[in-house]
């Protein structure tokens, strides 16, 4: 996919198509991952109308922004009496709203906490931009993408192919890690990465890895990376050391997320990307981060995962019934109703 991915951006310069422009929205744009995804999208051509919004201190981000010499025309909005504007005739709409992980908080803490804000999000969408594509950055992602699902489904507006949570950062995770063992430019790394957002349910197929990792290496040594690429979130919160979690890195996974959506909706051709999306890929799993073709209409098509080898898959066995259960959490919320968000303040 890599390899699809270098073509077409080779090809777009040697034929450079007038790009399309989009109003996009950052919902928490104000936050850790906000504010260097915001200023990374202000860079973006294909974007005209960047709308950040958040609870608080939005007016000096937009500001700050704005001040960037790029075309895209900034506004900021602040609370919830105007996330209506905020959200108004948005193309896509990127949320990496709610709080980030501290040292030692678990992402069933983070649910407790970022699911109510997640809910009120998805019924601003679905009333005041139902159409737009929404990438989801807030975790759990997980659980967070099915409660978004079952807002917009209850509002009738739910369209599967334009709903996406971001796990772009787990592939640029394995393409940096395998880079300096192979001693390639990351940019030509190429690995599968499914699965889900969280721990053991982050499933990097290091045997479709390309280049190949080398053959030198032991079992336990593909172990220890494979373990790495799923605790990588961990890594970061620990060296930070109670300073901050994964923001610029999730920031710059966003934005080339954001990049191919935005790519895909201006008809550039089939878009190869990975995203954990509503899906029949894995029997018993309808949320699933698969290897994925975007179009104007979004999912075009979720492709196949794979041949996987054997440590592949006996992870790939053993994290179904965590990542089942943290969907079944997030729908289960949407049906409990109001007392379950209260509950999770």
């Amino acid at each position: 996919m890599a390899a699809l991915n270098r073509i077409q951006k080779i090809a777009s310069h040697l034929d450079p198509p007038k790009p399309h422009k989009f109003k996009v929205a950052v919902l928490g744009a104000a936050g850790g991952i906000g504010q260097p995804l915001s200023m990374l999208l202000k860079m973006s051509p294909y974007i005209s109308e960047l709308s950040l919004y958040d609870v608080m201190n939005t007016p000096g981000v937009a500001a700050d922004v704005s001040h960037m010499s790029t075309a895209a025309r900034v506004k900021g909005y602040l609370g919830a009496d105007q996330l209506p504007a905020a959200l108004a005739g948005a193309n896509l709409v990127i949320i990496p709203a709610g709080v980030p992980r501290k040292p030692g908080m678990t992402r069933d803490d983070l649910f407790n906490i970022n699911a109510g804000i997640v809910r009120t999000l998805a019924e601003g969408v679905a009333a005041h931009c139902p159409t737009a594509w929404v990438a989801i950055i807030s975790n759990p992602v997980n659980s967070t993408v099915p409660i978004f699902a079952e807002v917009l489904q209850r509002a009738g507006v739910l369209d599967p192919k334009r709903l996406f949570g971001v796990t772009t950062l787990d592939v640029v995770r394995a393409e940096a890690f395998i880079s300096e063992i192979v001693g390639a430019d990351p940019r030509d790394v190429s690995v599968p990465v499914v699965g889900g957002h969280a721990g053991v349910t982050i499933l990097p197929l290091l045997s479709q890895a390309r280049p190949s990792l080398p053959a030198s290496m032991t079992a336990e040594q593909r172990k220890a990376l494979m373990t790495r690429i799923q605790d990588a979130g961990t890594e970061v919160v620990q060296a930070k050391a109670g300073a901050g979690s994964a923001t610029l890195s999730m920031a710059y996974a966003a934005a080339r997320f954001a990049d191919s959506c935005l790519r895909a909706m201006g008809g550039e051709g089939a878009v190869a990307e990975y995203a954990y999306v509503r899906s029949s890929a894995v029997e018993g799993l309808p949320y699933f981060s698969s290897p994925l073709r975007l179009g104007r209409a979004g999912v075009e098509d979720i492709l196949p995962l794979g041949p996987m080898d054997a440590m592949e898959s006996e992870n790939f066995e053993a994290m179904k019934a965590e990542l089942l259960g943290s969907i079944r959490k997030g729908e289960e919320f949407v049906a409990k109703g109001p007392a379950a968000a209260a509950a999770a303040k």
